[in-house]
């Protein structure tokens, strides 16, 4: 019966041949010589071999030059050029051996050179030694890391705190801990640098509003909303974060921080704040922004600031309920993997901390001094000041570009190096350019203390309107 059967396939195959169209089988017959010629024939032809004497070897070897590990920079650029700083940074600075009024530090309480603090930090210094040379889960615990975690999580108002050996890394790492690929984070276009690596670690779905336009903002709320309910099951696993700033780095503005609160509750949203200039300078006792704006602390569901400003100490922290802080203590790459902050640096915070309870008039007093010269910069011709009048830090920028950034950065240069031979220490913000989200223009940086006196405050300004205009007219 088998063999019936194979008789019978054999005949139909044969029947089917005579009935195929002549181009049909042209083009099997050439498919199946290709293949055939594919099957036998080499990949490669073997090159013949021919070996290179030593001499020639070694000439070959003379004549290679590798590839540059990084482009050439020019020996001019600013990176490359130090301003050499004398004694603390405070009040007045020593630059480059020249002595000069200090509008270039983030020295806002004037705290650095305090004697109460240089005196805690010294006394920690004696007990504990210099540094940790281990992270918080390896013998990095120190009881006073312990005692400046609680002062700080009770000064804000918090359940916890959280603190971090480097200011960058607190923002940058307390990102990543939470936002995760797939998820969604909504971030203003003028965030600092911190933020922006923080995102880029979290592989996050990353969408940018413009600066401090909430209606932006809700406009890109509302299509991810859109998207959601398009597809309700990869809605519910996916987070939405929103990232701001209390005082940005890069504007000198405030966030708008109640309408921040409202879309976050519309819109099912969580809420970082980046406080790291806001802290200190902000509100009735200095807690920010939050402060500022009567907010409850509560409504907002991380919080970070550094301790490099304010404080005058190094490091950064976090703040907020506990179940959220606890988890930066497992996932915080900044915390797990780097070496604590040196007990010192944890004592002269603390007794900055002491300093800004014990006298919170100095606030107003900031502020005062903020409104004053920025008042003062009004109006200079070919200048615009850019920032709140109650930031400590704000920029000057050109009011019209030349249509070059090297030029314009030239321009302000000029204008900060002649402020400097007149004993006004400013500087300009500096960019990674290559590397920033969206690139700010250039700008001098101009920074406020509670030290400057109201004369200094009134020249600072009457010498940057006079050499702005020997430059720019």
């Amino acid at each position: 019966m088998a063999t019936a059967t194979e008789q019978w396939v054999l005949v139909e195959m044969v029947q089917a041949l005579y009935e195929a169209p002549a181009y049909h089988l042209i083009l099997e017959g050439i498919l199946i010589l290709w293949i055939i010629r594919l099957l036998f024939s080499k990949t490669y032809k073997l090159q013949e071999r021919s070996d290179l004497t030593v001499k020639e070897k070694e000439e070959l070897i003379e004549e290679w030059q590798p590839e540059p590990l990084v482009l050439p920079i020019s020996k001019d650029h600013p990176a490359l050029n130090y301003n050499i700083v004398s004694g603390p940074p405070s009040h007045n600075i020593v630059v480059n051996g020249k002595k000069c009024i200090n509008f270039a530090s983030f020295n806002f309480l004037g705290l650095l050179d305090d004697p109460r603090v240089k005196a805690a930090a010294l006394a920690s210094l004696k007990k504990y030694g210099v540094g940790t040379c281990g992270p918080r889960g390896f013998y990095g615990t120190f009881d006073v890391h312990l005692d400046l975690e609680d002062r700080l999580a009770k000064f804000m108002k918090t359940e916890e705190a959280i603190l971090y050996s480097y200011g960058f890394a607190t923002i940058a790492s307390a990102i990543p801990a939470y936002s995760k690929r797939g998820d969604i984070v909504f971030v203003d276009r003028a965030a600092c640098f911190a933020i922006q690596k923080g995102l880029q670690a979290s592989r996050s779905d990353i969408k940018l509003f413009k600066h401090n336009d909430m209606a932006d903002l809700e406009r890109l709320l509302k299509e991810q909303e859109i998207e959601d309910q398009k597809n309700p099951r990869k809605a519910r696993v996916t987070r939405r974060f929103i990232v701001v700033e209390g005082l940005y780095m890069n504007t000198g503005t405030i966030c708008p921080l109640p309408d921040l609160v409202r879309l976050k509750y519309k819109y099912k949203a969580r809420i970082f704040l980046e406080e790291s200039l806001s802290f200190g300078v902000l509100g009735e006792h200095g807690r920010g922004v939050t402060e500022h704006f009567g907010i409850n602390i509560d409504d907002i569901d991380l919080l970070s600031a550094n301790m490099e400003n304010s404080l005058a100490s190094i490091g950064g922290f976090c703040c907020g309920r506990s179940f959220v802080i606890d988890h930066q203590r497992l996932s915080g790459q900044g915390y797990c993997f780097s070496a604590s902050l040196p007990p010192l640096l944890a004592a002269a915070a603390i007794e900055a901390l002491n300093i800004m309870e014990e006298n919170p008039g100095i606030f107003a007093v900031l502020k005062q001094k903020c409104k004053q010269i920025h008042k003062a910069l009004q109006g200079i011709s070919g200048l615009k000041v850019v920032g709140e009048a109650v930031s400590p830090a704000f920029h000057l920028q050109l009011a019209e570009s030349t249509g070059s950034r090297e030029k314009d950065v030239k321009l302000l240069q000029e204008i900060v190096n002649q402020c400097m031979n007149r004993s006004i220490a400013l500087t300009q913000a500096r960019y990674l350019e290559k590397e920033e989200k969206c690139l700010p223009p250039p700008s001098i940086r101009v920074v406020v203390t509670v030290e400057q006196t109201e004369e200094e405050l009134e020249k600072a300004a009457s010498t940057i309107k006079e050499v702005a205009q020997a430059v720019l007219l």
